[in-house]
């Protein structure tokens, strides 16, 4: 099970709660690093999907399947709240999720395929894993100096806190793009992430023709390697920055430059 997904996940998220009492309503309104919101549309974000875990919505065909468009929609659904409005919304369905995904982590149910529209099929206890990434990215990323507007600072990043957020991106690696992305991979890549959250993996081409990437633990040592910070992953892999600027190449880059282009975890 994933129990140290939701320890990452109530990390961050009890960090969160302890800057959020600091900000004024300017400092909600600033923007943010993620393109189109403001901080205070952040926290609207993390509030929508806490209240959509504990009591979610009915099927709707009308909304966007591109979940970027989906995030997009319902932050949007909550610009004419005010501040208060948006913060009590996140306090009071944030527990109930992490309650949730607590006991997500115990079977029978922890390992039945759970569908998240747009992203993938996961097994219900990676969920917690989701949340760990979520809200350790939009915080650190996002909101925080010195990519985002807010002037406060956090104690280094652990291993705890990382290492869950990348087991969900590489779960969702093969998934999220489906055959754009794994249309770029034609020959085994290995990813080399080092620092807290350091893994190795390698990412083998789909072996049908619908069929989709593999990621496998360790090294296939023939294959050309993309060497980064794990912390940098977050970051470049969600497009937040150029994966030139944060990547090195040893091997045959021509192949790894494509994927690297393409990639984009939600």
């Amino acid at each position: 099970m994933t129990h140290a997904g939701l320890a990452a996940a109530r990390s961050s998220t009890a960090q969160l709660a302890e800057i959020i009492p600091q900000l004024d309503d300017g400092q909600w309104e600033l923007p943010s690093a993620c393109a189109g919101w403001r901080v205070i549309d952040v926290v609207a974000h993390l509030a929508a999907l806490a209240s959509e875990a504990v009591d979610p919505p009915p099927p709707d065909p009308s909304l966007p399947k591109n979940r970027e468009r989906y995030h997009d929609l319902r932050v949007d659904e909550r610009r004419g709240w005010s501040h208060a409005e948006v913060l009590d919304e996140w306090r009071r369905s944030t527990p109930r999720q992490l309650d949730l995904l607590a006991a997500a982590q115990e079977p029978p149910g922890a390992d039945e395929p759970v569908e998240v529209a747009g992203l993938g099929t996961y097994p219900r206890h990676l969920l917690a894993n989701t949340m760990a990434f979520n809200v350790f990215c939009h915080l650190r990323n996002d909101l925080l100096a010195p990519d985002g507007p807010l002037p406060f600072t956090l104690p280094e990043a652990t291993d705890d806190q990382v290492a869950p957020a990348i087991e969900f991106m590489l779960a969702g690696l093969p998934q999220m793009q489906g055959p754009e992305l794994t249309a770029t991979v034609t020959r085994p890549l290995v990813l080399d992430l080092t620092g807290p959250g350091a893994t190795t993996v390698t990412i083998l081409p789909a072996t049908a023709p619908d069929g989709q990437l593999t990621v496998t633990p360790g090294a296939d040592a023939a294959a050309p390697r993309i060497h980064s910070t794990a912390l940098d992953f977050i970051a470049w892999a969600t497009t937040r920055k150029p994966w030139r600027d944060h990547c090195r190449i040893t091997g045959d880059a021509s192949a790894a430059i494509p994927f690297l282009d393409h990639l984009n975890i939600v």
